[in-house]
Formats: C-alpha cells, structure tokens, sequence
C-alpha cells in the first residue's frame, strides 16, 4: 500500500517539547534516560535486569494467568506470558483508559507500535525475548471521558451515574447501546465483524475491565498482546513500600514540584501538578484522595480517617485500597513490569518527563520514553482527488483557511501576492525618513502614520481580491475543504476523532494489516496510510 511521511513538528499538532524531544534539543535530556534508538536498548536492558527481582515476575505471571482463565488466549499469548518468568524477558508497555469500543482510532497505533517494537528489539538483540503489554486504566475515575466514541459523525455513547474505579462497572446498559451502534452499522461482513465484537465484549461480560480485556485480546492476542489489569492485591503488594514513603515522607511532591519549575524555566507548560499525597483510596464505588492534616489521614469527601499507624496497617492488609494516581502510577507500573520502554501519546510523554527526578529519588529505572505512532488513513481515491486538485500532504495539514488561501494564490491567474508592492511602498518611505531627518525630526511621526495608512490600504485590498477569488474559484475551493474535513474531522486529527469501526467498516481486518505492515515505532515521522 503507497504510504508517505511528514515530521511530526511540520503537522502543527504536536507541542514543541515533545518536537524538541524528538530532535534530542539539549535542553530536554535531563527529564529522560535514553533516547529511543535501537542500540540504546542494551545498556537499558542490562540496567532493569541487575534491579528487576524474580519474586515479583513470579507474583507477574500467577497473576496474569489468573486474570486470563475466562479467555481463549492464542498461542503467542500464552507463550509470552511464561516468557515473563524468565530473566532474558522483557515488556514493552503501552497504556490507554478503557474507552468504550477502543474510543479514538489511535488506541490501534498504541498497540500496533508497541508489538512492532518487541518485534525490532528480537531481531537486534536475539539472545532476549520482548513481550507487549497493554496496561488497561481501570483504577481511573473520569467516566465522562470513556463512555462514548464517535462513528460517522455521530457520539454512541453509554448513558450512566457511576463512581468509583471505571474497570469495576458493571456493564449494565450497554445492551441498548448497541441496539444504536447495530443499526448505524448496516449490514454487510464487516459490520457482521464489528456487531459481533462489541456484543461479546460488553453483553457477555460483567465490568468493564473484562469486556475491555476481551476485546482488547480478539483484536491483538493473536499478534502475542498481553493484557494486565494493575487494580491487583498481589501485584499492589509489590508495590507497599513505595506507598509507605509516599504517605511519610511525600518524596513525589517534592521531586515532581522541583521538576516542574525547570520545565516552566524553559518556557514549556506542565501537564500534571503533584498532590501532597499523590494516592487514592478505593473500595468498591469509592475512589478518593488521601489527605493528610497534622499527621493525620483522611480519604477526601467521606468520614474514613486513619492515624499514621492505622493507615500503614490498613496497607499491609489490604494493599488494593491504595490506588496511584497520574504521578505515581507509571512507578507502579514500572516496580511491577520488566520494562524497558513506555509507549505513549504526546501528553503522555510530557507528564513522564515530570517524573524522572522522582524515579531517581526511590531509586527504580526510568524507561526509555518512545512516541507512539501516529497515523493519517485516506483512501486511493481521495488520494486521486488531492492530486488532481495540487494539494500536497504538507499543505494538507494546514489550518483550513490557511490552505483555503495558499490554494487560492496557487490557482489563481492574477498575482495576489501585494507583497512586492508594500516592499516598493516601504523604500519609497526610507527616502521620506532621510528626508525628514534632514529637515525636520517632527515630520518623523507624519511619515510614519502616513506609512502605516498606505500599507494597511494595500493589505485590505489584498484581503478584497483574495475574496473576489474565493467566489470565483468556490468549486474548487468546496472541494479542497470537503476532502480537508474527511480527513481531519473536527478540524483535528483523524486519530483523535475517528473510532476504529469506521475505517473497519470500509476496509475490515485490512486495516490492522496494513497498520501491523507499515508501523514502525522508531522511525519518529507520522505515517500517511493508502487503504
């Protein structure tokens, strides 16, 4: 399939610390460890395999078998998971909220990038084995930001009061979600393919982290994807230490807050600001913060209080109480996971930089920090059209009216550009500058006003034959916008908006194998897909 690539800095939807990162600027490499290049895995590989302890891939792999016993798990599953037992493994983690149905398109290029790199990092360095892993966000809390997705311009989305960790909802409701979602769909093989996916996921399962973990598996347990749901006592158990210093000694407040000052020196914003105690405490539709008061504990919005030795008590008993939040979380994952390499969005990325500091302070390795991939899908056709109209796929990615404009200027017969005129206007008023300099400073102020007038005069009139072009050349201005709005609806990225049944709808299981053929992680350039 024909595909092209554009930087990542020249699409303009990506924030200039993640594109400074990805040119190495200086400036950045204090808040990451190694740069995402293939030879420097091994020195990453040697650093978590001196630290990595083997009762706790132990307590991983009885885990992870245990949450797998309801599903049917391919071959390559199966094997990575008692891969993880071993010493010479490895995971490559990537993670996402349990979005209903997937949500945006890029939870694909999340996936897709994460199992191509095990698959690169198993060619450079044989004598090792790489596992995927999807960690799945089922401690969040913010249903509103997972309960729907979109598919052809319209919102599906599951109407429902809940509280507490989304992975524990039980999956009420969605039966009439699907009901919609069906009858949009139509017929045909490929939405018989999606109609059956969504109802085995979320009518045959009782919460939402099963049905997640049950798609998530169809989509990808074939290409050897392993699932883990961190919302664990045994896994958290692993975890209590780091929990311990969290609630005595606040060291991330602290770490984080230093950290996030040298990020706001070099004029780049923070994503996330620390808490004082960065934990949630959670029982069943209950996820709250811990707040400490005078050496007090108390869970916020409810009469639950503890004593400093009550609360060390309650998590030596009960470890799944204690939830990370958005700071301490990738800790957890990476106390619990032989990682090597985290794999996210640029948000992401940018709330891992605040972390490495910390990480250096409770001394556990910081990953190496990869964006993932990123991905415009258009068609053949649309491809034929974009041609025959002159636009490139540099001038795609435009804002609409400035690509409305420069299309305009391009095909346009007369000459819209006044800028020769202002040149020629702005030398004639240097010999009126001289002149007043030399006569009278006081006509300086007249000469300027008057410079001013004429070259505003000139841009309006430039502003009004641009205009005048629009109307005349709308069809073809129709058409740019038409094929720009498909491609980037919402005026934003596909990947972003578009949810992965509508692509599929059109192109079936194509789409994961053009995405699985043509993905490559460590390229660093978004990827334009023909389908």
């Amino acid at each position: 399939m024909p595909t092209d690539c554009i930087s990542f800095r020249d699409t303009n939807y990506f924030s200039s610390l993640i594109c400074d990162y990805l040119d190495e600027n200086n400036q950045i490499k204090p808040f990451y460890n190694r740069f995402p290049k293939l030879e420097n895995f091994k020195a990453q590989i040697e650093e978590k395999q001196s630290t990595f302890k083997t009762s706790t891939r132990t307590v991983l792999v009885n885990t992870l078998k245990t949450q797998y016993q309801k599903l049917e798990v391919s071959k390559l599953a199966q094997s990575n998971i008692q891969l993880l037992a071993n010493e010479t493994t490895f995971t490559i983690t990537t993670g996402h909220q349990l979005n209903l149905f997937t949500g945006p398109l890029y939870f694909l290029y999340k996936i897709i990038s994460t199992i191509n790199l095990t698959k690169e990092l198993k060619t450079a360095y044989p004598e090792y084995d790489f596992v995927p892993v999807y960690w799945m966000a089922t401690e969040d809390h913010d249903f509103d930001e997972i309960n729907y997705f979109n598919f052809k311009g319209k919102k599906v989305q599951w109407p429902k009061t809940t509280s507490g960790a989304v992975g524990r909802l039980n999956t009420e409701g969605l039966d009439k979600v699907f009901e919609v979602f069906a009858t949009d769909l139509g017929f045909g093989a490929n939405a018989t393919t999606l109609k059956n996916l969504f109802e085995n996921a979320y009518l045959k399962h009782d919460n939402l982290a099963e049905a997640t973990r049950f798609l998530a598996n169809e989509l990808f347990g074939p290409h050897g994807l392993v699932i883990i749901d961190a919302d664990d006592s045994e896994l958290k158990a692993q975890f209590i230490p780091y929990v311990k210093r969290e609630l005595t000694e606040q060291i991330s407040f602290t770490k984080v807050s230093e950290t996030n000052e040298k990020i706001n020196d070099l004029g780049f914003n923070v994503q996330v600001n620390p808490r004082e105690i960065n934990l949630f405490y959670l029982k069943e539709g209950l996820r709250e913060r811990i707040v400490e008061q005078n050496g007090a504990y108390f869970v916020n919005d409810t009469n639950i209080s503890f004593t400093e030795s009550e609360i060390l008590k309650e998590l030596d008993k009960h470890p799944e109480r204690f939830s990370p939040n958005v700071i301490m979380r990738p800790l957890y994952q990476e106390v619990i996971l032989p990682n090597l390499c985290y794999i996210g969005g640029g948000g992401e990325l940018t709330y891992w930089f605040q972390l490495k500091a910390y990480f250096n302070a409770v001394d556990v390795s910081f990953p190496i920090l990869l964006l993932r991939n990123s991905v415009l899908v258009k068609t053949a056709k649309q491809t034929e059209k974009l041609e025959k109209l002159g636009v490139s796929i540099n001038e795609l990615f435009l804002n609409q009216e400035e690509l409305v404009n420069k299309q305009v200027k391009k095909l346009s017969k007369i000459d819209i550009d006044f800028s020769p005129q202002k040149e020629h206007l702005q030398n004639q008023f240097k010999a009126l500058y001289k002149l007043a300099e030399e006569t009278d400073k006081s006509f300086l102020g007249a000469v300027a006003a008057q410079e001013k007038k004429q070259l505003k005069g000139l841009t309006n009139l430039e502003k009004r034959l641009l205009k005048a072009q629009k109307r005349k050349l709308n069809d073809q201005i129709s058409r740019i916008t038409e094929i720009q709005t498909q491609l980037f609806p919402g005026h934003s990225l596909q990947e972003r908006n578009l949810n992965f049944s509508e692509l599929y709808l059109e192109f079936g299981h194509q789409l994961i194998q053009q995405l699985m053929l043509n993905l490559q992680p460590l390229k660093g350039e978004f990827l334009i897909l023909e389908l």
